[in-house]
């Protein structure tokens, strides 16, 4: 029966396997794992690098404090510029991944350093508190709080107030987006949102995907286990909190332009089709990037290494280069 049953995950992982372009297959897509509880979730964290990805030599890093306000703690920022960088430039708060469980700003090191040197921009890191020890709304707070203080202290950054942009990948840029929600509500003014395959809908979890497809590095189990260290509670089909997933969020109307990539096999590749048509249908402006062949964060493991991939981020780059270069 076991041998029955190993052969069978061999079979489902080479279907799987099977769409991914063979400039893709990536070591890591053979080991099928899932972050689905304690013990998987403390592993997981441990075998993150921690050094980080490479700083570009000519861009400058700092560790600084956003400081707490009222019941709030203080948020730890990491900022980016280049030496060339000029007053006025627009800005980039960034948000990183890891499904709000894992991950670290330092791990994004070598993106938003590119993005500072290329853009000649302004780039703030968050390092924003973790769930479950944190749950929601704690890093969605955190973050909210580094963009009030980019744009309250825009000045004294350099920056241009009326040039935010608000981006991240996966969880980071579903908590993007929810911040711009928040932003938008709020009157702090946002120029441009880049969600980069972003974890919007805590409902995917409760819907059936095939055991064969959309399950490459980040699995339906390793969702559900994120989005409820987040929630607090597993997903339910109604939750009223504010802003607790971006795609809950029933009027869109008025939020800023956006560029949303994903990739067609990458698991939240619908819930982000269905966010960019929502937003165009309520007069947003939005770019819909849909990569054949990728699987989730494809780009991080394999920048530079695949043509595809390295198209995927100038891509990107591209588009936060056009919003932030507008007068």
């Amino acid at each position: 029966m076991a041998a029955l049953f190993a052969a069978a995950r061999i079979a489902v992982r080479r279907r799987a396997l099977a769409e991914v372009p063979p400039e893709l297959r990536h070591p890591a897509l053979y080991l099928s794992l899932s972050i689905s509880n304690s013990v998987a979730l403390a592993i997981g964290r441990r075998l993150t690098p921690s050094s980080g990805s490479t700083i570009r030599p000519d861009v400058e890093v700092e560790q600084r404090r956003v400081p707490s306000a009222a019941t709030y703690p203080a948020v730890t920022v990491l900022t980016y510029q280049s030496s060339t960088r000029p007053k006025g430039s627009g800005v980039l708060l960034w948000i990183h991944g890891g499904g709000t469980i894992m991950g670290a700003a330092r791990h994004s090191h070598g993106l938003c350093s590119r993005i500072a040197e290329e853009l000649d921009v302004l780039v703030v890191n968050v390092e924003y508190r973790l769930a479950p020890e944190n749950p929601y709304p704690a890093p969605l707070d955190d973050c909210y709080h580094a963009l009030r203080w980019v744009y309250d202290n825009a000045t004294g950054l350099g920056v241009d107030p009326a040039r935010i942009a608000v981006g991240g990948q996966s969880a980071g840029g579903g908590l993007a987006a929810t911040v711009v929600q928040r932003a938008h509500d709020t009157a702090v003014p946002v120029r441009f949102q880049l969600l980069v395959y972003p974890m919007l809908d805590d409902r995917t979890v409760l819907r059936d995907e095939p055991r064969d497809r959309k399950a490459l590095m980040w699995t339906p189990a390793s969702n559900r286990f994120a989005w409820t260290a987040y929630l607090g509670k597993p997903p339910q089909q109604q939750d009223k909190r504010p802003y607790v997933a971006a795609a809950r969020r029933a009027d869109l109307t008025g939020l800023p332009p956006a560029w949303i990539g994903v990739g067609d096999i990458d698991l939240f590749h619908a819930e982000d089709v269905a966010y960019a048509r929502r937003l165009r249908d309520a007069g947003v402006a939005c770019e819909l990037h849909v990569e054949p062949g990728m699987y989730h964060a494809a780009d991080e493991l394999l920048d530079g290494k695949a043509p595809s991939m390295t198209a995927f981020r100038n891509t990107m780059l591209r588009a936060l280069s056009s919003a932030l270069t507008k007068p």
